[in-house]
């Protein structure tokens, strides 16, 4: 067992995270959510992987419906677009009140402003990684919406971003075995 005494979180925050809103539905409920666990696993087939915590409605939601939809913000959304989808629960509020968005081919919201782009996958696969699951999910669908630079974590807290407590870099582990 090796003891840890300090982990510096800017360390954490340099690796190569994005800012993503996830987004699924289920029996017409829809729920979004912040998140940066987002990468592609495979190419033939097109496969990505999304990390959510498994007390989130989205997991919920994307667990039971088996589909989910990744919003790839720009850098120049403005925090208080992208902080409702962190700080606020599914549960007692509708945070897709008042954004714009359209419904895609699984059925899950799509944002549709301050958006580069976007991504559709239904879940193959579930991996249960301790506080989240990892959802491996075939892409079915992709769509442009426009041109810029995506939102990175280290950007998100350059700019006095906070981290939300089902964030997986909330947390730091105090041991490892």
């Amino acid at each position: 067992m090796i003891k840890m005494t300090k982990i510096n979180e800017y360390v954490l925050q340099t690796l190569s995270y994005g800012v993503y809103i996830i987004s699924s539905c289920f029996n017409g409920k829809l729920n979004a959510q912040l998140a940066n666990i987002v990468f592609q696993v495979t190419a033939e087939p097109e496969r990505i992987a999304v990390g959510i915590h498994k007390d989130n409605l989205t997991h919920e939601y994307i667990g039971k419906s088996g589909v989910l939809a990744v919003s790839v913000i720009s850098e120049s959304a403005p925090m208080n677009y992208i902080l409702p989808f962190g700080f606020k629960s599914g549960r007692d509020v509708n945070k897709l009140v008042n954004i714009s968005f359209k419904i895609g081919t699984t059925g899950c919201p799509i944002l549709t402003e301050h958006t580069l782009s976007a991504i559709e996958a239904k879940v193959t696969k579930k991996l249960d990684i301790g506080t989240h699951t990892l959802f491996i999910a075939n892409i079915i669908d992709t769509i442009s919406l426009g041109k810029g630079t995506p939102l990175t974590y280290l950007e998100y807290h350059n700019r006095k971003g906070k981290t939300p407590k089902n964030a997986p870099t909330y947390r730091h582990a105090k041991t490892i075995s």
